[in-house]
């Protein structure tokens, strides 16, 4: 099981564990206390090899008592450490408080006053384990003057490394976002999680504010029959590399002919705008579709002709002309919006219209979204096979009051997410929806979700470039020609787009993202 989780999740997972009677609390909190050492001791192994000091920073629940186990194995290692606790330590949970008690069988434990004590505590490594994925609520002054006191101290004093447990302090473990529109969260080096990476590891602030992340196996077993499909979260790129579910089906060319492989139909705006289609049509064509035709109108078909080889040119210049074109039941899949023109919005009703049998699978991007965004009988022709692609702009024209809900301050945890609006926005739509960003998200009417997050060891900077987000709709356009489902052709396309970026590296350009797939396909083996 690949799944992201949330702390509800988690939570499950671990008390189902703890009363099969294979494991008790205080083990796992003993193991999650040496993961966090061993991460440490991995990321920087130069730390393992003389003594140093560190500052631990404890909260007043299960993750004050990871960092309670970490200050004694950290100190059984020969290091100086120095404890702080946030909170009482009488009212710490049993399994917190005997490991509480068990560092005070070798060291002291200060209670957090103010900055300035703080400051008198130099350091080479701090570890935030105040609150993990147990962060509900803002955080209290002394809360906030310990994120403070590490951001500063990693930033300008001392040059310490900070190490987080679980979920840096600050940020909600959910959502990824910051619980209080203002004030300070940790920033960290690495952060050290348990059995499987959280949801807001990978969406928002978490990103920024983790680091780097490590898993760390503590012997939990979870088959995941007990859990709702519909209601995970499921990361990309696990699904997909190195060994996609579907891979098989990716490139299997049956011996036929190139109809077998699916017909693309990308339709496009006008001479100064046609470049966008291009892009999208090459992606098509790139990725697997048989054929591909782009649609434009009559003034446009010469400069496209100029431009495209392989690429089939049909002239559409109204409505009826793409009903004639639609008449060709080869054609399987549908490509609207890149460059298309918001004059050209008769072309989406009757591409939507299923007047003529079911209505074919179709990919929204770009203009086709402004269009739907200002117009209710458009939007309500949306069906189950289209795939939309907003990005935060469009998303918000086209989902305002959830936006609006993403966009509020959270005061409380678990916040409403990415996540949560995908999924509401899907369900709206009644179709998939893919909200573009370095963390995207993608989400059927089901409630299915993946993450596709650039960001880490995928990190791809070099996609925020003019005409990748219509390379990605001709990715996914051409998918759905091949047959695969509209979610499956999403998760996917997103999948490869950020490969073939991270492939070709700096300096990339729109056009090398379709050229770039046969290194990615063959580094697949396929």
């Amino acid at each position: 099981m690949t799944e992201l989780l949330t702390a509800a999740q988690m939570r499950a997972i671990e008390a189902a564990a703890i009363a099969s009677g294979t494991v008790t609390g205080l083990e796992l909190m003993e193991r999650a206390g040496r993961g966090v050492v061993e991460a440490i001791f991995e990321e920087w192994p130069a730390l393992r090899a003389t003594s140093h000091r560190a500052v631990v920073l404890c909260g007043p629940g299960n993750n004050g008592g990871d960092g309670f186990v970490v200050a004694r194995l950290l100190k059984e290692w020969g290091w100086e450490v120095d404890v702080f606790l946030y909170g009482d330590a009488e009212k710490l949970p049993p399994d917190a408080k005997v490991n509480y008690e068990r560092w005070l069988g070798m060291g002291t434990t200060s209670v957090v006053q103010d900055a300035a004590e703080l400051e008198k505590h130099t350091c080479d490594v701090v570890i935030d384990a105040l609150f993990g994925t147990g962060l509900t609520r803002a955080l209290s002054d002394a809360a906030e003057m310990l994120a403070d006191w590490s951001t500063h101290n990693h930033g300008l004093f001392h040059n310490a490394l900070t190490v987080c447990v679980d979920v840096p302090t600050g940020v909600c473990s959910d959502s990824g976002r910051r619980i209080t529109s203002e004030g300070f969260v940790f920033r960290a080096d690495l952060t050290v999680t348990f059995h499987r990476a959280k949801v807001g590891h990978y969406i928002d602030l978490g990103i920024d504010a983790c680091g780097k992340i490590a898993v760390v196996d503590i012997g939990l077993i979870d088959d995941g029959s007990a859990a709702d499909a519909d209601a995970m979260v499921n990361p990309v790129w696990r699904a997909v590399s190195p060994n996609p579910a579907d891979k098989e089906d990716l490139m299997k060319f049956t011996p036929a002919h190139k109809f077998t492989h699916g017909h693309a139909l990308i339709l496009s705006g006008g001479i100064t705008t046609s470049g966008a289609a291009r892009l999208a049509a090459r992606g098509a064509l790139r990725i697997g579709a048989g054929v591909v035709t782009l649609g434009c109108p009559p003034s446009a078909v010469m400069v496209n002709a100029g431009h495209l080889n392989a690429i089939m040119l049909k002239s559409v210049g109204d409505a009826a002309a793409l009903a004639g074109v639609l008449e060709d039941t080869r054609i399987n899949a549908l490509c609207l919006g890149p460059g298309l023109g918001l004059e050209r919005g008769e072309l989406v009703a009757a591409a939507l219209d299923g007047s003529r049998g079911k209505p074919r699978p179709t990919v929204l991007d770009a203009d086709a979204l402004t269009l739907l965004a200002g117009d209710a009988a458009l939007f309500a022709m949306l069906h189950p096979d289209c795939v939309l692609t907003p990005h935060a702009g469009e998303f918000a024209r086209l989902f305002p009051d959830i936006a609006a809900k993403l966009n509020e301050p959270a005061t409380k945890g678990p916040a409403y997410s990415k996540v949560d609006a995908t999924r509401e926005a899907a369900k709206r739509a009644g179709c998939v929806v893919l909200f573009k960003g370095a963390d995207t998200v993608i989400a059927g009417p089901s409630g299915r979700c993946s993450i596709n997050a650039a960001v880490y060891d995928r990190a791809a900077p070099w996609l925020a470039t003019a005409g990748s987000g219509d390379v990605l709709a001709g990715f996914i356009t051409g998918l759905l020609a091949r047959g695969f489902a509209p979610m499956t052709a999403a998760e996917m396309a997103a999948w490869l787009h950020v490969e073939c970026a991270r492939s070709f590296g700096p300096c990339l350009i729109a056009e090398d993202l379709p050229e770039e797939l046969p290194k990615v396909f063959r580094a697949l083996g396929l």
